[in-house]
């Protein structure tokens, strides 16, 4: 059975409400089966400095994913990726009964064309942009979007994004969340602790990923 998979990027450092609300109400405005959450193991666009081990930031977002139809995976450390466009085509080779949707805010199309080989992601699977505070007017006038603007599709019909030819673009709104990973740092800056395994050792070699289920 062909199901519909919405994929969430990001460092979750650490994982908070605001992630699974938008992702929730993703799940809900594009008729998604599953959301995965990709947890980055290293982001070339973020400093290291402050970024918490991967173990504790996935260990964080498998907590606050539990009892939904969001799922957080370690697919790019597995897959040992380290940009998007990389692992994105590999999960659609190993995947190809299911159909993809690439979800970001509205921060990351403001810098989508700093990305490596961004339309090769457009052109990989449609984007939906979501909405966030503050980026709204910067997404919009982002370098990125003045190519990605003739792809757009109405927000009303964001649920037939499996129809689509790609590149394809939705842009969704949902109700403002303030919540941010700075500001939890910030408020409990040890807060990784709670979350690292107390044997825990960095993985050294790839483990295999199912054909059938993403990695947890």
């Amino acid at each position: 059975m062909t199901r519909r998979i919405g994929l969430l990027g990001g460092s979750f450092n650490p994982a908070h409400a605001g992630h699974r609300r938008i992702s929730l109400a993703a799940i809900e405005a594009l008729a998604l089966d599953e959301l995965w959450w990709l947890v980055s193991p290293g982001n070339p666009l973020k400093p290291a400095a402050g970024m918490a081990a991967f173990a504790a930031r996935l260990a964080s977002a498998r907590a606050m994913a539990r009892r939904s139809r969001i799922r957080a995976t370690d697919v790019e450390a597995r897959l040992g990726t380290r940009y998007t466009v990389d692992t994105l085509r590999l999960l659609t080779r190993r995947y190809p009964r299911d159909r993809f949707v690439w979800i970001m805010g509205a921060d990351n199309l403001a810098q989508f064309s700093a990305w490596h080989r961004w339309r090769e992601i457009a052109r990989t699977m449609p984007i939906a942009v979501v909405a966030r505070p503050g980026y709204d007017a910067r997404a919009v006038a982002a370098p990125a979007m003045a190519w990605l603007r003739r792809f757009a599709h109405p927000t009303r019909r964001a649920d037939e994004w499996t129809d689509w030819s790609v590149p394809a673009l939705v842009l969704l709104r949902f109700r403002p969340d303030p919540t941010s990973a700075t500001l939890k740092r910030a408020a409990d800056p040890l807060w990784y602790e709670r979350f690292m395994p107390a044997n825990h050792v960095a993985p050294t070699v790839r483990a295999p990923i199912s054909p059938s289920e993403p990695a947890n």
